[in-house]
């Protein structure tokens, strides 16, 4: 298939009409959004935007009095995801406008499973343990703040609850090195779709360039084709791109998180 038609199908299946296990999935006029529910720290999320000019203002307007009231109870606010390809052309600006605060762009890249190198076919190289006790999903959370320093509001509540709740949507995999864990990824499944996301995808530094990335996407790419997926997509930082590329991986569009916060 060709990127836009991967695109195209991505946007019919993952952003018109998501599957969302702990949301409200609302699909409004040129819009689709998801209302959060906890344990999740955000008000919401908006995933798809086809407006014009004539109806997007009165749309930004309407999320901010309903999402954004909603959000007070919770520190992290909302996001309004804006694609590349959303419409219109200046959603970006607007959003600005109404005080949205951009967060850094990244690169939506999707692997077809039926064009996968053989790499990720091959049996492992490092030492990856799938996570399945809720208990353990801490651990998950120390890597993670440890690669970003940052902290991972309500990241292993949402992951725990999933576990406990509905463990064929998510698969957690750890990969150890000097007896401790050092570089971790999940992928989320979604009923009745083609794609699976792939999250997490980090390494402590002092453990990079040894093929535990490579390792993480092969055994979830390797789960994935045995449950019947066709596409995984990730959300691809700049240092993350590259390696994805050299596993077929290819980029479908930019996104850009626009987040408002109740002041």
């Amino acid at each position: 298939m060709t990127i836009d038609e991967i695109l195209a199908l991505y946007d019919a299946e993952m952003r018109r009409d998501p599957f969302d296990l702990f949301g409200q999935v609302d699909q409004l006029p040129g819009m689709t959004r998801v209302v959060a529910k906890p344990p999740s720290p955000h008000g919401g999320w908006v995933l798809y935007t086809h407006l014009d000019a004539d109806t997007v203002e009165a749309a930004i307007l309407a999320q901010i009095a309903d999402l954004g009231r909603r959000a007070g109870a919770f520190d992290e606010g909302f996001e309004w995801k804006v694609f590349d390809h959303d419409t219109p052309a200046d959603l970006k600006p607007r959003l600005i406008a109404h005080g949205f605060e951009p967060e850094e762009s990244e690169a939506l890249m999707a692997l077809d499973l039926e064009d996968a190198p053989s790499r990720l076919w091959e049996p492992l190289r490092a030492d990856i343990r799938r996570i399945s006790d809720p208990a353990q999903v801490k651990q998950i959370t120390l890597v993670q703040t440890e690669v970003w320093d940052e902290p991972m509001v309500g990241l292993a509540d949402e992951l725990a609850q999933t576990l406990r709740t509905h463990p064929e949507l998510l698969s957690i995999f750890q990969a150890h090195a000097d007896e401790q864990p050092v570089a971790n990824g999940w992928i989320r499944y979604h009923p009745g779709r083609q794609f699976a996301d792939l999250w997490g995808g980090s390494t402590l530094p002092a453990y990079r360039r040894r093929g535990l990335y490579t390792d993480l996407v092969a055994v979830r790419a390797q789960e994935a084709r045995t449950r019947g997926v066709r596409f995984l997509t990730v959300d691809a930082s700049p240092m993350s791109r590259p390696i994805l590329e050299k596993l077929h991986f290819r980029c479908l569009t930019y996104t850009t998180p626009f987040v408002w916060k109740p002041a």
